[in-house]
């Protein structure tokens, strides 16, 4: 549906902030788009409803929500299918990046086909990932039942021109929509950290990602609904027709679209027969739990200010401060600034064990990335925080993907997850990095468990992942970081040369980490 931009933000001269003035020329869209107030949506009982119903027995009145983890591509992909397949109201959409591979091909074709048959489907994109496909959201709007929004586009859509307009405008146009939600019939969602791609389900021949996101049903679904419409009729939030795409495919070859095949796994659900046996067998695995869902202002009651944390930002830091024995992250990007290191510090010294996994120079995708981290690296382990890297060979490829085309040495394997437990008794699933982008620009969501099997379920997780067969450990010897597995050490990151270490260094000489 959607192809991805890699995109960072590099500090630049006023001279070039005058130029991209002069080329971005007039704006064609308003400041902000003020939207019709809309009626609430009122669901009645569907198929949906009753499978969800059917599943309520003996749980306690804090036991609000139910929850079942999705680790692997096949398992986030077939859900969202299936759940599509099921939909006979409504299916809502958000996400920062929908790729036009595959598997993005394939759900905008079973969308469609849920839109053929009377779903009202709304979805909400974030801008910076378009890539030019105005004019394929602008047919795919034309459809009496799918109606799309972009968040906070930019003025100027096309060319050099655009990118430069994003320098021109820096302080708004940085803020990013990062939150991922989908809900149909306002009965089930999933959330978390997962785009829609070939990479986030296990199905790339370029690079997969070891990711996580989590099949909700209960009284949350009521909070995701409600952030949704939040960003929905915000006034960052566009029709996409005012980008200027014209209606110009057919979409009515929308069934010859193949659907993705895994090696190692069963079909993925592609009727409803094949959908409601598989949701049937599915649900009774779903813990009943205490849940809720925060999400970010979509628009920033002060859009210039940048040094405030958001409230995912705050939430977590609460969680952190109230920990009594242990924290265990693990996030894809991970740069903290001097007030967050001081609070780990804190903890640290108060003898709370807070560990970190997160990507090595290897597996990470993004090298500007990467670069904020390792700035921090030293700062992070004198503070007392524990720090693990993924190996880009680490089994845990394998075991998602089934299939060893898929892994490294043949296919690199990175981490996209972002998640947190906190004394073992509650687990946090969401869209945020454990970045200064997340603490302080995007706009992010989190999914709260409140449970100790779901939180020790997560937990060991993530722990068997900081093992040495999947991770490098870090240390300092004499101030200096050190990497170690077994009885071996590095005294630089390991399978990197020296071109790639000088990039990151180089990288870090420029006052870029926030925009990381």
């Amino acid at each position: 549906m959607l192809s991805r931009i890699r995109f960072t933000n590099l500090s630049i001269s006023s001279k070039v902030l005058l130029i991209s003035v002069l080329l971005s020329g007039c704006s064609s869209l308003p400041e902000e788009f003020e939207h019709s107030p809309e009626s609430k949506v009122a669901y009645s009982t569907s198929s949906l409803s009753e499978l969800r119903d059917g599943q309520k027995s003996g749980q306690t009145e804090s036991e609000n929500s139910a929850v079942l983890l999705q680790n692997s591509g096949w398992e986030a992909l077939s859900q969202r299918l299936a759940l599509i397949e099921m939909a006979e109201q409504s299916i809502d959409i958000q996400y920062y990046i929908w790729n036009s591979d595959d598997s993005g091909r394939y759900l905008a074709s079973r969308i469609i086909e849920a839109a053929n048959r009377g779903v009202k489907v709304r979805v909400m994109l974030d801008d910076i990932n378009l890539d030019e496909r105005e004019d394929l959201l602008t047919s795919l709007n034309a459809h009496s039942n799918i109606e799309i929004r972009i968040f906070n586009p930019i003025p100027t859509r096309k060319g050099v021109s655009k990118w430069l307009r994003v320098l021109g405008d820096f302080s708004r146009l940085n803020r990013r929509m990062h939150n991922k939600t989908f809900t149909v019939d306002g009965v089930v969602s999933v959330v978390g950290g997962r785009n829609i791609g070939d990479e986030y389900f296990d199905l790339s021949d370029e690079i997969n990602f070891r990711d996580r996101d989590a099949m909700v049903m209960g009284e949350v679904v009521g909070e995701i609904q409600s952030s949704f419409i939040s960003y929905w009729d915000s006034r960052w939030s566009y029709p996409v027709e005012l980008l200027g795409g014209e209606q110009t495919l057919d979409l009515s070859d929308i069934d010859k679209i193949a659907r993705p095949h895994y090696h190692g796994y069963p079909n993925l659900p592609e009727d409803n027969e094949a959908a409601y046996h598989f949701l049937q067998a599915l649900m009774p695995q779903m813990t009943w739990v205490q849940a809720s869902f925060i999400s970010d202002q979509p628009v920033p009651e002060d859009a210039d200010d940048t040094s405030i944390p958001k409230e995912t930002a705050v939430t977590l830091s609460q969680l952190v401060n109230q920990a009594k024995s242990s924290v265990t992250l693990e996030s894809a990007y991970l740069i903290f600034d001097d007030r967050q290191l001081e609070g780990i510090k804190q903890q640290t010294n108060s003898g709370i064990e807070i560990k970190a996994l997160t990507n090595s120079m290897v597996s990470n995708d993004l090298i500007t990335n990467h670069s904020g981290y390792a700035g921090r690296r030293q700062d992070m382990l004198e503070n007392g925080l524990q720090l693990f890297e993924l190996k880009p060979d680490t089994a845990l490829c394998e075991s998602s993907t089934r299939d060893a085309s898929k892994c490294a040495p043949i296919t690199p394997y990175g981490l996209h997850t972002k998640s947190a437990v906190f004394d073992k008794k509650v687990a946090v699933i969401g869209s945020f990095n454990f970045n200064l982008r997340s603490t302080y620009l995007n706009t992010e969501s989190l999914l709260i468990v409140e449970d100790l099997a779901i939180a020790e379920e997560l937990a060991n997780d993530i722990t068997q992942a900081m093992n040495e067969e999947n991770s490098w450990r870090l240390g300092l010897e004499e101030g200096d970081p050190r990497w170690y597995s077994g009885d071996k050490v590095w005294e630089t990151e390991p399978e990197t040369g020296r071109w790639e270490r000088f990039n990151s260094r180089f990288l870090q000489l420029f006052p870029i980490e926030k925009y990381l």
